[in-house]
């Protein structure tokens, strides 16, 4: 019998690889991610988001104009260039809450979510200010009355507002390709593939032991504080937390699709990066931040919590702490980035190359996706951001 060579998929045909070929070894690295972080509900088992109803995306504004400019000063690439280079998925420009630039790399649906890792942070924030403005969540609460399981660990005597500043006095090692800490952190949250010895979501975050200094301190930035974040505010509120964003954010925002987070076998969701999104739902909610908080004259948001995370960051917390190099004059509170240094922009950021820049002074919100080879790229970061002032200027 003839030996017959299997044809090529349509699958293979657009992404260079075979379905097969993508597994939880490899899933965050390209060629793979490129539709993996696309695809993450496909790869990781996930809980839907819901919106109110589905919407058709706007007309795609093409602005070859803007896209031909040089994306900073000091930088020779044009915005097009730096955006390919920089390995961008799709990029969002809205001033006065019209887009004015949609851009998306060659083979990407628009329609698609993506997975925009720690600005998963800052929308749990988002839900956890709304239920502190309801009395149901106090940020001076320690976390080992809402969670008595964490009573042994690191977290016991630290607040919710420890974990929103991530200033948590806390043993943990926050390197992505760390093959001991963050390896047994990714097994828990299923992102890895199993060892045959993995913890739950929580019972991992129960083993982690205080470090030397007391919290409040110093600005120290490890994920794990957000992941427990999320399953306080279940505790608090008596939701699950995809139940909670859809109810008090997702739908009042008028989002266009579902999106989604990724949950670990027992339910647990990955609220520290495991958010996927439509990139024009990310923009909206920039817009409605910069909007004081509202979406067509519906308050989602309270302004006390904006002017909160947008004044009080300390600076010399953020000084001499683990992020100096990212935002020389930053700060973070709740978190989201403050840009310091007389801007009043803040954003939300994520590795691989997720960013949601918002600029009040200019009435500017981009949205940016991104499957990056490394989870950290400094000059890429440094390119991007230098090209979002820029552009937030209006130049």
């Amino acid at each position: 019998m003839r030996n017959v060579m299997p044809k090529s998929t349509e699958f293979e045909a657009v992404n260079g690889f075979p379905r097969e070929a993508v597994t939880l070894a490899n899933w965050r690295t390209r060629p793979y991610s490129f539709w993996s972080f696309r695809n993450v509900a496909e790869m990781v088992r996930s809980a839907r988001i819901k919106t109110a109803d589905a919407t058709s995306l706007p007309k795609l504004v093409d602005n070859p104009d803007l896209l031909g400019r040089p994306a900073a000063a000091g930088l020779r690439h044009s915005i097009a260039d730096l955006l390919g280079h920089s390995q961008v998925d799709s990029f969002l420009l809205s001033r006065q809450g019209r887009i004015v630039c949609e851009w998306h790399a060659k083979g990407i649906d628009r329609t698609d979510p993506h997975l925009i890792f720690s600005i998963a942070k800052s929308i749990t924030a988002l839900v956890a200010g709304m239920l502190e403005d309801q009395g149901i969540l106090d940020p001076s609460a320690p976390i080992g009355e809402l969670v008595p399981e964490t009573r042994n660990s690191a977290f016991a005597d630290a607040t919710v507002q420890h974990l929103l500043d991530m200033r948590v006095s806390l043993d943990f090692d926050e390197s992505y390709l760390s093959e001991e800490d963050y390896a047994r952190y990714r097994r828990a949250m299923s992102w890895n593939p199993p060892s045959g010895k993995d913890e739950a979501m929580l019972s991992f975050l129960c083993s982690l032991r205080k470090a030397s200094g007391p919290h409040g301190t110093d600005h120290w930035y490890l994920s794990p504080n957000s992941d427990l974040l999320g399953i306080v505010l279940e505790r608090v509120s008596g939701e699950r937390f995809t139940d909670l964003c859809s109810r008090l954010l997702w739908q009042p925002l008028g989002a266009s699709a579902d999106a989604y987070v990724t949950v670990d076998p027992q339910g647990a969701p990955r609220t520290a990066g495991g958010i996927s999104c439509r990139p024009h739902d990310l923009l909206a909610l920039g817009q409605m931040l910069i909007n004081g908080g509202t979406v067509n004259g519906n308050r989602i948001v309270s302004q006390r919590w904006i002017d909160d995370m947008q004044k009080n960051g300390d600076s010399e917390a953020w000084a001499r702490g683990t992020q100096a190099d990212f935002l020389k004059t930053g700060r973070y509170r709740n978190n989201w980035y403050q840009v310091g240094g007389g801007s009043n922009a803040y954003l939300a950021a994520g590795i691989h190359g997720q960013f949601l820049y918002c600029d009040p002074a200019t009435d500017t919100v981009i949205a940016c996706t991104s499957s990056q080879s490394e989870p950290q790229n400094d000059a890429l970061d440094q390119g991007l951001l230098a090209m979002f002032t820029q552009l937030s200027a209006g130049d």
